[in-house]
């Protein structure tokens, strides 16, 4: 917010306080001043008139006599809008402005003694200044008086602007008005308003009607004016508006401007003529195209608050007016609009548009209802006297303000008790006083009644900051924490995490970390999604609406992106939670292998990242985590066939928890993110949460020599290896201490519908064993496969 110091004087005494003890101030009060600048840096000038003005042959530049008041001056000047008889501000020989000192020197070898100056020459910001402005010298009023050496007094440029960084909870503060009682509070001054209430309170009645129907609009004000004169505003408004940053543009429009900044409640003036009836409706139902005051088309939407005059549309609520409607040279009556509308909605509509007004800033950050009458009365006033406004009708209102008083209590001990401090009562009320809370005093107790514009306010805690704030940081004893000494350690969750990580890392996978909001089409096609998605009130785009259900798209999405950019075999992980509506919630991992999972051309070796490899990770992952041996069980995929390959995927289960599926992503699904093989697990962690891991525990190696045996054996073409171990576990052979599967035929000499499987058996026991031991132990393996997985040694 850009304050100016001499606008704020006008209701504050700061005579004794410098613009940099009051940023000083105010910063420690929690008003960050983040900048203290002049408005404009000049000295040594004077008011001059252009006496002659003669073109000299062969450049854009004119030879002119100045007359300063005591000297008339020879100055050449290259503006094009210079001309005899022109008031003009003259920079004299020695005087300094931001660019550097003037001196007196020849121009293509004409004396010129001095410079006729712009505004922006003498350091005034750009933004507020006109084009015309801009590329030419600043042209003064008629009256200016010829030889006055204050210049940038006469002009209001005397000036200082402070930076002030608002934050969000202090949006009453970019009202001139409550800014006055922020800094009244805080340098312990009287704060004087205008008087302006009852201003409004004229008027026949007349023919206009509004109606709003939609609860975006709680309260529309409006009222006729059927007479105004355009003119020039007040050179004083123009200043104040000018270190706003705005540019002066008319009386009516300045006026409507001024109001805002003063009581932070956004006006909109109609030209009364230009509307085809009086019947006024806020809307926002309707979609339509629509040219603002700006020239620019803007596409309106249903959800957009919406201006309508007898069904059509002249003006985007909160941001900005219709073209038709606007204010011109030619506008003799008008019609003024001061409502409170819905912030949520106008930040939406005013992102979309990539339409930022003032107005809009406004709306966006908050405004008390109670702005709409204080604005209204004070535009009234303002047009009666600047510009010559009669003729008006009395004000109409739709909807009704929420504007409730607000009453907090609170007690000293509470409030000392929570900031550490010991203040007096008399020290607390004295602060409260000066905030215009109105306290009230009953033993302990303190009664704040707060003021309607204080819209931050809502409980006990914001009277305890505003005490300390204003009272001073500084006041706080420093005093070491009082925190009980404990041994740090990490919950379970954050244990698995990192040990999941870890394990990743260690079998040369990367972390990503994707969009946790999706689109409606990552929700129609989520694998095994949690629940029913939960959707964003508001938005930023229909791509990010919702809180995903599952994994698989984003990470695709994810190796899509990669491989688009010439990153191939890749071998991410992520870990993430998802939710759903009715609370729920889940963690899962998620694993993505596209192309070489290892690849070493200088020996000769590849590893594909399929499905034998992801079954690794998977199983390594889980061993860390301390499951391993019968606790896991995998089998045949049957429960997705439309993510997941139908005969290269598979469902892992710890126990009887169902965990995820794992395997060769389904070709078709693959194309939607122009992938080729790749394979993927999505799994959820929360079991191996809950469950109780094996203790990870030395045993001392064993010392007597091991016995193997190979078998060949023909099974069914659909018996999954899975059922092969678990029939060779579950035989009764104590002594098995490994099973490895090393190969697998099918082909010749092998029926159609079966395959050969050859096994590699580890015998060992804590003793040497005996040929009858192991002869038995084979014979229990062979029939319990036999009974299990109808399998046959092979001939």
């Amino acid at each position: 917010m850009k304050l100016s110091y001499n606008w704020l004087k006008e209701y504050v005494d700061l005579s004794d306080i410098a613009p940099e003890d009051l940023a000083e101030r105010m910063t420690t009060a929690g008003l960050e001043v983040e900048g203290i600048e002049a408005m404009a840096q000049a000295s040594g000038l004077a008011v001059g008139e252009v006496m002659s003005c003669e073109d000299i042959e062969g450049t854009h530049l004119h030879l002119t006599q100045t007359n300063v008041g005591n000297a008339v001056y020879q100055i050449v000047c290259g503006a094009p809008n210079c001309r005899k008889g022109l008031k003009v501000i003259a920079a004299l020989p020695g005087a300094v402005l931001p660019g550097g000192t003037i001196e007196a020197k020849p121009l293509h070898g004409i004396a010129s003694n001095g410079m006729l100056c712009s505004l922006l020459e003498l350091g005034v910001d750009r933004k507020s200044l006109r084009e015309d402005q801009v590329n030419g010298i600043e042209e003064l009023p008629a009256d200016a008086p010829v030889g006055e050496r204050n210049v940038l007094k006469y002009l209001g440029l005397d000036d200082t602007i402070l930076d002030v960084s608002l934050t969000p909870n202090r949006a009453d503060c970019s009202a001139m008005w409550n800014m006055a009682k922020e800094v009244g509070a805080i340098v312990h001054r009287e704060v004087k308003w205008p008087a302006f209430e009852g201003q409004s309170d004229i008027g026949e009645k007349g023919d206009f009607k509004v109606e709003t129907k939609t609860e975006k609009c709680s309260c529309y004000l409006g009222k006729a004016v059927n007479h105004v004169k355009i003119g020039p505003s007040p050179k004083w408004m123009q200043q104040y508006l000018n270190a706003a940053g705005i540019n002066a543009i008319n009386n009516v429009v300045d006026i409507s401007n001024f109001v805002m900044l003063e009581t932070g409640q956004p006006l909109h003036y109609y030209d009364l003529k230009k509307l085809k009836g009086h019947d006024i409706t806020v809307v926002d139902d309707q979609q339509l195209t629509m040219k603002a005051l700006d020239g620019n088309e803007f596409a309106i939407q249903k959800g957009d608050i919406l201006i309508t005059e007898n069904g059509e549309a002249t003006g985007i609520a909160g941001i900005m007016g219709g073209e038709e409607s606007m204010i011109d040279e030619d506008t003799d009556a008008i019609f003024i609009e001061a409502a409170h509308f819905d912030h949520a909605s106008i930040r939406h509509t005013s992102i979309r548009l990539n339409l930022v007004t003032e107005a809009a800033q406004r709306f966006t950050k908050g405004i008390e209802e109670g702005a709409m009458a204080k604005a209204m009365d004070r535009s009234v006033q303002l047009l009666r006297k600047y510009a010559d406004a009669s003729g008006f009708e009395a004000t109409v209102k739709a909807g009704t303000e929420k504007d409730q008083p607000l009453t907090v209590k609170e007690t000293l001990t509470h409030c000392n008790g929570l900031l550490g401090t010991a203040f007096t009562m008399e020290q607390v009320a004295d602060t409260l006083k000066w905030l215009d809370f109105k306290p009230e005093i009953n033993g302990d107790e303190i009664i704040s009644h707060i003021p309607s514009y204080r819209i931050d306010i809502e409980g006990k805690a914001d009277i305890d900051e505003e005490v300390i704030r204003l009272i001073g940081f500084d006041s706080l004893n420093s005093t070491l924490p009082q925190i009980a000494a404990t041994v740090g350690q990490l919950t379970p969750v954050q244990a698995l995490r990192r040990t999941s990580r870890d394990a990743m890392m260690a079998m040369g996978l990367n972390e990503i970390m994707t969009y946790t909001l999706v689109g409606q089409d990552y929700i129609d096609s989520a694998l095994e999604p949690i629940g029913k998605a939960v959707a964003l009130a508001m938005p930023m785009s229909e791509a990010r609406k919702y809180l995903r259900t599952s994994m698989i798209n984003s990470v695709l999405e994810c190796v899509q992106y990669n491989e688009a950019h010439d990153n191939q075999d890749l071998a991410f992980y992520e870990i993430s939670k998802l939710y759903a509506q009715d609370d729920k919630e889940e963690e899962r991992l998620a694993v993505v292998l596209d192309g070489q999972l290892t690849n070493d051309p200088l020996h000769k070796f590849a590893q594909p990242g399929d499905f034998y490899a992801m079954k690794g990770i998977l199983l390594a992952w889980l061993k860390q985590c301390g499951y391993t041996g019968t606790r896991i069980r995998i089998k045949e995929n049957q429960k997705d066939l439309i993510h997941f390959h139908p005969y290269r995927s598979a469902e892992i289960y710890l126990g009887k928890e169902f965990l995820g599926i794992f395997g060769e992503v389904h070709p078709e699904y693959a194309k939607k993110f122009d992938l080729g093989r790749i394979a993927y697990a999505e799994l959820n962690i929360d079991p191996v949460l809950h469950g109780t891991g094996a203790r990870i525990k030395f045993e001392e190696l064993n010392k007597f020599q091991s016995v193997a045996r190979d078998i060949s054996l023909v099974v069914k073409r659909d018996v999954p290896a899975q059922s092969i171990l678990e029939a060779i576990r579950r035989s009764g052979a104590k002594i098995v201490s490994d099973v490895q599967i090393f190969d697998v035929y099918e082909g010749e000499h092998v029926a159609a519908d079966q395959k050969s499987v050859a096994l590699h058996i580890t015998y060992q026991a804590d003793h040497t064993l005996k040929d009858d031991e192991i002869n038995e132990a084979h014979k229990k393996i062979l029939n319990s496969l036999k009974e299990k997985v109808k399998a046959e040694l092979r001939a």
